[in-house]
């Protein structure tokens, strides 16, 4: 099948690829191809994210901005990384979301911004469209993206494996030069086929890995695609033992994987045992309900364990505005026989965000030439130990731009197509049993739930290490054996990100943010 050619190819639509190529399509001459696995381009984390995105508000500033960020990390965000985002975040989102996407911050009764506040944060700096921020800027930036002429943007489109030279050349003597990117082979799903996409450059903008695990509010794509696929190129992975789980997600069956926003704390909530008794200040004196997640999340769990409560209660019932301020809230919960704010949300932790990932330098490059990584899939240092509440969005936003900067300072060029060797299919391929798919994705999500969830110690991490083994020889021989289809790569991706998790957990001997070592509490 013929390549499809670009100067740049991005893996991904959230805000973290919409904000590169939005900056790379400044330049008419220049071809961008954005592909995304789903069928709706807007369906992604970008979409889910309720609390909003992080900026600075009245009385604020960038050195506030860092400190919060740095007390956040536990001591491992990188300053370098919090400083950028806290000096040309506010600007980006001036400029991009707010005069050119318009998007529809919510007003104060002046007609000014309103900020409000989460966990963590020392003042107001949080800016939001009701409980639906995410879904709001990818929308505006989505209506901007299609104004494009020069952007092609393909739905329905898997990335199965990285193109790299030596491992994908015709010409053995690459071997002798460093590992280089040139685009990626793609899943054409309707077809059933996959292509070549050549690039001068790829940027990798996959998102999260929420979906190895049992209990998560991640959407269904974030399988650790991206994560996969560079390590298997080659590229350098870093802080893959620091997943956040959010503290509260809804608790009950049909409400699985809902997150309840950690800016109705911000605006009031208030967390109580089943009996009605506050504890966040036996845990956090100082910060109270609005604690930092790894902090609250370990809470709610020990409170859980301690008295065996199936769920601890959100009180919204001191939130005057709930309904107009937290409207998809308000209708879930209604819908699930909730009757807030004057009842209150049960609610348990769950898988959120990934604070490690592929790293990269503060241009968004991997240590693969020519490979960027930007968003939930990147370590820019930004997050540490433990993220900061609302910076996910603005740091997408920064290190998607700044990316783009980078490449276009740099130019790479695509090569020859025909240096690249056409994808090799199995020659007796069969359908991929979606139930053998389901039993394994299930394994792969209870081993680490149980053994590399909220509290981690050798022994279960060293079981969790075994099982996965075992289970990635038997999916990638199945992968190698039946035709390929979009579960089946999620599949291959998903356990092999498990493991890269899993064995990081195992190798840090020590308790730090999100990731806690019950055999080393210190």
């Amino acid at each position: 099948m013929e390549a499809r050619i670009a100067d740049v190819l991005v893996i991904g639509a959230g805000i973290a690829g919409l904000s590169c190529a939005l900056r790379l399509a400044k330049d008419r001459h220049r071809r961008i191809i954005v592909i995304t696995r789903e069928a709706d381009p807007e369906e992604g984390a970008t979409r889910y994210a309720q609390g909003g995105i992080a900026t600075l508000g009245p009385g604020d500033s960038a050195e506030k901005f860092v400190e919060d960020v740095l007390r956040a990390g536990a001591g491992l965000s990188l300053r370098r990384a919090a400083e950028i985002v806290a000096e040309e975040g506010p600007e980006l989102v001036q400029r991009l979301l707010i005069r050119e996407a318009r998007v529809p911050f919510d007003r104060a009764q002046k007609g000014e911004l309103h900020y409000t506040r989460e966990g963590g944060h020392s003042v107001p700096r949080i800016l939001h469209v009701g409980d639906r921020t995410g879904a709001a800027i990818s929308q505006a930036l989505h209506a901007l993206l299609r104004e494009l002429p020069n952007v092609e943007l393909v739905t329905r489109a898997t990335a199965v494996d990285l193109i790299t030279f030596p491992h994908h050349a015709r010409d053995p003597l690459t071997v002798y030069e460093p590992i280089a990117c040139h685009g990626a082979y793609v899943l054409e799903q309707e077809r059933g086929e996959v292509r070549r996409y050549i690039a001068g450059a790829t940027v990798l903008a996959t998102g999260g890995l929420g979906r190895i695990y049992r209990y998560t509010t991640n959407p269904p794509g974030a399988r650790g695609d991206g994560l996969a696929m560079a390590h298997r190129a080659g590229a350098r992975v870093i802080n893959a033992e620091y997943i956040q789980f959010h503290p509260t997600t809804l608790a009950v069956p049909e409400g699985e994987n809902f997150l309840i926003s950690e800016a109705v704390r911000g605006e009031g909530g208030r967390l109580l045992t089943p009996d009605g008794r506050r504890f966040m200040e036996e845990y956090a004196p100082e910060w109270g309900d609005l604690a930092p997640r790894d902090v609250v999340a370990r809470a709610i769990h020990r409170e859980m364990t301690l008295h065996g409560y199936p769920y601890v209660l959100l009180d919204v019932s001191g939130i005057k505005n709930f309904r107009e301020r937290f409207p998809t809230i308000y209708r879930r919960c209604r819908e699930l026989g909730i009757e807030v704010p004057e009842e209150p949300i049960p609610v348990v932790p769950a898988a959120h965000y990934f604070c490690g990932g592929v790293w990269t330098d503060e241009w968004g490059r991997t240590t693969v030439k020519n490979l960027y990584a930007v968003g939930e899939v990147a370590c820019t240092g930004l997050h540490g130990a433990n993220r900061l509440a609302s910076t996910s969005l603005l740091e997408g936003l920064v290190f998607g731009d700044r990316a783009a900067r980078d490449i276009s300072l740099r130019e790479p060029r695509p090569i020859d197509p025909r240096e690249v060797p056409p994808w090799e299919y199995p020659t007796d391929g069969v359908p991929a049993d979606p139930a053998l798919i389901h039993r394994d994705w299930r394994s792969v999500q209870y081993t680490m739930w149980y053994y590399v969830g909220l509290s981690r110690d050798a022994r279960r991490l060293a079981r969790a290490i075994r099982d996965l083994r075992h289970l990635w020889e038997d999916i990638v021989d199945f992968y190698r054996r039946a035709r390929l289809d979009d579960g089946l790569v999620g599949l291959r991706n998903g356990v092999q990100a498990a493991l890269l998790v899993a064995e990081a957990a195992w190798r840090n001997r020590s308790s730090r943010g999100v990731h806690f070592r019950e055999d080393f509490p210190g």
